[in-house]
């Protein structure tokens, strides 16, 4: 009687050991699976980070680029104020309850909706640079990777405030395209001083 017993015990331990096991090695897969995400993730993190810097050297260029252009226009007397010169194409770009209003777009609807016949082309001649492409200065060669856009909007349209001596200079600068795009926008607080 006493053989039954241990039969019982061993029976019941071997099991015991089993689901210990498949605990063990459950666990052991979680590990690895995870391990796998994270290392495959890095490279993804890694292309991201470098696309948002890439977007923001564009931005800064663009930057650049429209400040020379515009401190040119004023020393020529070509500009005497921001006034003939702030985006209002599409309807409602610059006013703050309209669904084209700048602020409520992202930075691709923003380039789409500059560019509604999608010519490569924008569409309103207010805006100082479209797509215009950002020569990296280490290589020396344009590349269509790596654009900006550039426009005046003035932030007191539609209050009935008007000061044509300061706009805000919004910059946009592209890095790759279609969905595989980084952005980023500048927006910079200007005064003409007249």
């Amino acid at each position: 009687m006493t053989i039954r017993p241990r039969t019982m015990r061993t029976k019941r331990r071997s099991g015991f050991t089993l689901i210990i096991v498949i605990l063990v090695v459950a666990f052991l897969l979680a590990v690895g699976v995870t391990v796998v995400a994270v290392t495959g993730s890095g490279t993804s993190i890694s292309n991201n980070i470098r696309g948002q810097d890439q977007s923001l050297n564009a931005a800064e260029a663009g930057f650049d680029s429209a400040w020379q252009r515009m401190s040119t226009a004023f020393d020529y007397q070509n500009w005497t104020s921001f006034d003939t010169h702030y985006l209002q194409d599409p309807a409602g770009i610059d006013l703050p309850l309209s669904d084209n209003y700048f602020r409520k777009l992202t930075d691709p609807e923003l380039l789409a909706l500059l560019d509604q016949d999608g010519n490569d082309v924008a569409d309103s001649e207010n805006v100082i640079f479209y797509k215009q492409t950002f020569v990296q200065p280490e290589t020396g060669i344009p590349s269509g990777y790596l654009t900006y856009t550039v426009f005046l909007i003035d932030k007191f349209a539609g209050s009935g405030t008007q000061q044509p001596g300061s706009g805000l200079l919004v910059v946009i600068g592209t890095a790759g395209i279609g969905k595989m795009m980084s952005t980023t926008r500048l927006e910079v607080e200007l005064t003409s001083g007249n």
